[in-house]
């Protein structure tokens, strides 16, 4: 989703602005922008496509600034365009960048047509831009006037604000949609991530719901949402400039496949104790959360529903727990009931997700007393939300198409069942199991990416392919669900999952032998199911690529392609299954000619609903 940079030093701030254009790329963005205050004057450059075709706008021009903003747009209010894009200017006085969604602001443009405004977009954004220029009639304060403006506000947004008439102050603020202001010596900075800033400092202010902050050279001061001065603590980043470079690898996706084995072993790291599962990792209180609840429900979106899904089987599979699991975009517009003692567990990678933080307060407000957050960004919104966390230490994950976030969520999910279940029903030896098998997982994962060239001839068939289907049984639905939204994110082939047993049902109506068929096949026991569901679909013509459990004995026929996977634990057996799939998508998509890392159409993280 949309990306803000801002800065206010004593050097020209314009190549510290598109750095971190560059570092917000992963987010999505069909278009960028960036203004500076000089000599009485804002300077604005705006360009479509890639930030690489404002940088060189910029190199054309001759001014530069000490302060200034920077934007990457994804389009929602207004379609691609130069005059969409972000900074908005009003009047030659002010200029904002904005993330988020003003819902009222056909209410808000109409008053401004009636007060003589012109408008140049079609975006929500340039009503922001008025109203400030609209407060700034009646005080000479950026900051009041920012402040006014606000109050006007209904929806998300996290804004950079400045203003020619104040060539030292930068105003930045934040409802619904996140914000981090860098510290540096004699300068700061703003962004929508860590991630932007890390090449010019590592120590970061995350602002909270309805903060307000007031940048100037020599001082930083921050009001909460009831207009009261706060101090927020400054957090030291363990993050390092270059944990957000390729590594020599050609995309973002495939280094995150490949840091698969060293995430998982960081997922796990210190969380036991003499190979037993210490309470104490989800929270100081989590014994006491655990030992009062009676039910789980899930709220995630995306690769994390999907991630979800595999954990419901485990909760009432090897725990014996009831576990309900919901997109968290229909969670709270279906009027849910939850049972007393409910843990409610969200996922997701960024902490950001509007819609599953969204999901969470409707829990709180519908009587929720615990929550528990999986997630990969300490200082997210979601995890200032949770009583409980679990950080799943994927570390950065830049690419569009999620990879490492997906696995090192696996690996949580099956440790909460694991601290869950042992109230329950999950006896004191399938634990000891379970850990013997999660141990082993980073290996497995270093075999099965092994594979590499073997998926990458396989994905030459689909070359041609405008559809494929998944399928898979039990923890394996949720798997095939995956590969087919891989396959879809990122090549843009028509994909679809199905449980196996649903092939009668419908899809069967399908087959031919122009649509690949994906055949999730580990040796547990709905084995002898699949097969048959896998006869179904080769009596029919159709062409199946079937990855199975190597000590499987099966012979593969003219309709029928054997990919053979390690042998590994089914308890464990999602975390590796999921590997070629991922492969699989990349391959793909590298034969499609897409833009692998950026999608088009899709951003990372979806802040807004």
């Amino acid at each position: 989703m949309c990306g803000i940079v801002g800065g206010i030093a004593q050097r020209n701030v314009i190549p510290i602005l598109i750095e971190g254009l560059k570092r917000l790329e992963y987010r999505g963005y069909d278009s960028s922008g960036l203004a500076v205050i000089a000599d009485n004057k804002i300077h604005r450059q705006r360009e479509i496509g890639k930030v690489k075709g404002l940088e060189e706008l910029l190199e054309a021009e001759s001014f530069s600034g000490n302060i200034g903003i920077a934007h990457t747009r994804w389009a929602t209010h207004g379609k691609p365009s130069t005059k969409n894009a972000h900074p908005h200017i009003c009047n030659n006085k002010v200029a904002i960048v904005h993330n988020g969604i003003i819902e009222n602001h056909q209410v808000l443009r109409d008053t401004q047509k009636a007060q003589g405004y012109t408008f140049t977009s079609e975006t929500d954004t340039e009503v922001i831009a008025h109203q400030v220029y609209h407060e700034l009639e009646s005080t000479d304060s950026l900051l009041q006037a920012v402040k006014n403006t606000i109050k006007h506000l209904e929806g998300a947004y996290a804004l950079g604000v400045v203003s020619k008439d104040d060539e030292n102050t930068l105003i930045t603020c934040r409802k619904g949609s996140p914000l981090v202001i860098g510290v540096g010596i004699g300068e700061y900075f703003i962004a929508s991530d860590v991630a932007a800033l890390l090449p010019v400092t590592q120590r970061f202010i995350f602002l909270e719901e309805g903060d307000i902050a007031e940048l100037k050279i020599d001082s930083l001061v921050i009001y909460n949402q009831d207009d009261e001065i706060v101090e927020r603590p400054v957090k030291e980043s363990s993050l390092k400039a270059d944990a957000v470079d390729k590594a020599g690898y050609r995309h973002y996706m495939l280094k995150e496949i490949y840091e698969q084995p060293n995430a998982v072993a960081e997922a796990l790291e210190g969380r036991f104790i003499d190979n037993k599962l210490q309470d104490t990792a989800f929270g100081h209180n989590a014994a006491e959360v655990f030992d009062s609840i009676k039910s789980v429900q899930i709220l995630a979106c995306g690769t994390s529903y999907h991630s979800g899904l595999v954990a419901k089987y485990w909760f009432e599979k090897l725990a014996r727990v009831p576990c309900n699991i919901d997109v968290a975009s229909e969670f709270r517009y279906r009027e849910p009931v939850l049972s007393e003692g409910t843990l409610v567990v969200t996922i997701s990678q960024s902490g950001e997700t509007a819609d599953t933080l969204a999901a969470l307060l409707e829990a709180k407000r519908l009587g929720a007393l615990h929550s528990l957050s999986i997630c990969n960004v300490p200082e997210s919104s979601l995890v200032r939300e949770s009583d409980l966390v679990l950080m799943t230490r994927a570390g950065p994950e830049i690419g569009v198409a999620s990879t490492k976030a997906f696995t090192t969520q696996l690996v949580a999910l099956m440790l909460l069942v694991m601290a869950v279940g042992k109230r329950f029903a999950l006896s004191e030896e399938k634990a000891t199991e379970i850990t013997s098998e999660l141990f082993q997982l980073p290996r497995i994962i270093e075999e099965v990416l092994q594979m590499d060239e073997e998926i990458k001839v396989l994905s030459e068939q689909f070359a041609e392919k405008n559809h494929a289907l998944f399928l898979g049984r039990g923890t394996h639905y949720p798997i095939a669900m995956e590969g087919a939204l891989k396959l879809k994110e990122i090549s843009y082939i028509h994909a679809e999952a199905y449980p196996a047993g649903e092939l009668k049902h419908g899809p069967l109506a399908l087959i031919d032998a122009e649509m690949p068929v994906i055949t999730v096949a580990p040796n547990n026991s709905l084995l002898e199911k699949l097969k048959s569901n896998i006869q179904e679909v080769s009596a029919r013509g159709g062409q199946l690529i079937v990855f199975l459990d190597e000590s499987i004995v099966n012979e593969a026929d003219e309709n029928v392609q054997l990919v053979r996977i390690p042998k590994v634990n089914n308890l464990i057996a999602p975390l590796v299954y999921v590997i070629p799939l991922q492969l699989l998508s990349y391959h793909v998509a590298i034969l499609k000619g897409t833009d692998v890392d950026q999608p088009r159409n899709l951003a990372k993280s979806v802040t807004v609903e």
